[in-house]
């Protein structure tokens, strides 16, 4: 009985997770790619693929608007669509980055995306 409510317990988790990206069982490990905007990057961090996301074999895009300061540091965030678990993941990667120095801060466009292998 207690296995059985795990069980439903897992998949009720799993569906709720689910939100944009698909379940697959064939997903693959972390495939991440990034198109970035106008300003060169000059140190870019992956994401981490989130340990659950990765047992349920979730794949996914995540898309982030990022604003980035002059100095080239990412200022602020949004999430523009994806899965929260992966979102979550993406954001503190993105938080991370360094872009060439610019005369003023600039808004940009990131596409990350999970399992692509």
């Amino acid at each position: 009985m207690v296995k059985l409510r795990s069980a439903v317990a897992g998949l009720g988790l799993a569906a709720l997770l689910a939100g944009t990206a698909a379940l697959h069982v064939n997903a693959s490990a972390q495939g991440v790619s990034v198109e970035s905007g106008k300003r060169k990057v000059r140190l870019k961090v992956e994401p981490e693929y989130p340990d659950l996301a990765r047992q349920l074999n979730f794949r996914g895009k995540v898309r982030i608007e990022a604003t980035v300061a002059a100095d080239g540091h990412v200022i602020s965030t949004k999430v523009l669509g994806g899965n929260p678990l992966l979102a979550n993941a993406s954001v503190a990667a993105l938080e991370k980055w360094r872009f060439e120095p610019a005369a003023a801060e600039s808004v940009e466009d990131f596409d990350f995306v999970f399992g692509a292998r």
